[in-house]
């Protein structure tokens, strides 16, 4: 009797699974980024925060 030994794949899924949350986080990263960076422009054009901000000095 022969048997045909499967070929173990674990760690190529580990590393597709590592890879997966390494790119999920990156994008999540991203996209807060972007709110958070509109947020500050906001911000940053509102006249009644620089007065706030020059008082504070």
């Amino acid at each position: 009797m022969s048997e045909v030994q499967e070929k173990d794949n674990f760690w190529l899924y580990i590393g597709g699974i590592i890879l997966a949350a390494i790119a999920l986080v990156v994008t999540i990263k991203s996209n807060e980024h972007d709110k958070y960076e509109t947020t500050a422009k906001a911000i940053a054009e509102d006249p009644s925060y620089k007065e706030h901000k020059s008082e504070n000095k």
